[in-house]
C-alpha cells in the first residue's frame, strides 16, 4: 500500500514578514516627505528677493596669444621657415620666466594663397603656414617683458592679454556674504512696511559670474614695434554673486 504525505508549503516567519513591510513602508515614507514641498502658514506671505553683490580685486595672472605666419613658394618651404621661427619664439618666452605648463599649442595651419584673375581658374602662388601658442603670464610685472622678447625673435601676431583673477573663490565668497546681508536687510524693510516680521528663509539659490576688465588691444604686426618694456595696466575686475531667496512673512 503506497502511503502519501501532504507537506505545507514554507512560508517566511511572521516577524521576517512584519519586519520587512515596516522598512518598506518607511521607505515610501521618506520619499513622500522629500518630495513634500515646505510647508507655508495659513497666515504667511511669501517674499522673493533678487540681490546681487561684488568683489574688486586686481588681477594676478594674464594670457595671451601669440603666433608666427611665414609664406613660401612651396609648402615644406612655409613650415619649415614657420617652425625655425616659432622654436626660437618658445624658447624667449622660456627665457623670460615662463615655465613650459604655461606655453600651450593651440594651432598649427598651411593653407594655399591664391591668385585671381577674371575669367581664369584661381592659381597657387604660394603657401602659408601658421603656429599659435597661448601664455599664461602668473607674474603680471614681467608681461611687458614676455611680450617684447616674443616679438623681437620673429612672433609676428599677438593677441591680448586678458586679465584674470587665479584664485577667485575668496572674492566670490565676500561677494556671497555681501548678497546675503542684502537680501536679508529687503526682507527685513519689506516686513517692517507691511507690518509684518521675517518668519524663515523659504528657499535660496545662487547665480552669478566673473566680469573681467576690458582687454588690451595688443593686436600687433612685429615689424612697426620697437624692442622696449611694453606697459601693461590690469586694472581692476569685478566679481559677482547674484542670489534668489523666498522668505516667509508673517505676524
Amino acid at each position: 500500500m503506497e502511503t502519501h504525505m501532504l507537506r505545507r508549503p514554507r512560508t517566511l516567519p511572521r516577524l521576517l514578514i512584519i519586519a520587512f513591510t515596516t522598512v518598506f513602508a518607511s521607505g515610501l515614507a521618506m520619499t513622500a516627505s522629500a518630495q513634500t514641498p515646505p510647508t507655508i502658514a495659513n497666515d504667511g506671505t511669501l517674499l522673493s528677493i533678487s540681490a546681487e553683490a561684488r568683489a574688486i580685486r586686481i588681477p594676478d595672472i594674464a594670457t595671451l596669444s601669440t603666433g608666427v605666419v611665414t609664406q613660401a613658394t612651396d609648402a615644406n618651404a612655409a613650415l619649415r621657415q614657420n617652425t625655425e621661427q616659432m622654436t626660437k619664439v618658445v624658447a624667449a618666452i622660456k627665457a623670460a620666466g615662463i615655465a613650459e605648463r604655461d606655453v600651450q599649442t593651440t594651432g598649427i595651419s598651411i593653407n594655399p594663397q591664391y591668385r585671381y584673375a577674371e575669367n581664369q581658374p584661381p592659381a597657387i602662388i604660394g603657401y602659408q603656414a601658421s603656429n599659435t601658442l597661448n601664455v599664461k603670464v602668473r607674474d603680471i610685472a614681467k608681461l611687458g617683458k614676455v611680450l617684447d622678447a616674443m616679438v623681437a625673435v620673429g612672433a609676428n601676431q599677438v593677441n591680448g592679454p586678458n586679465f584674470e583673477i587665479d584664485n577667485p573663490e575668496d572674492a566670490y565668497d565676500e561677494a556671497r556674504l555681501a548678497a546675503i546681508k542684502k537680501a536679508q536687510h529687503r526682507a527685513e524693510l519689506y516686513a517692517k512696511a507691511l507690518g509684518l516680521r521675517v518668519r524663515r528663509v523659504v528657499s535660496i539659490n545662487e547665480g552669478g559670474g566673473y566680469t573681467p576688465p576690458t582687454p588690451m588691444p595688443v593686436m600687433m604686426r612685429a615689424a612697426a614695434m620697437e624692442v622696449a618694456d611694453t606697459p601693461m595696466s590690469p586694472g581692476e575686475s569685478s566679481l559677482s554673486a547674484t542670489i534668489n531667496v523666498v522668505f516667509e512673512l508673517g505676524r
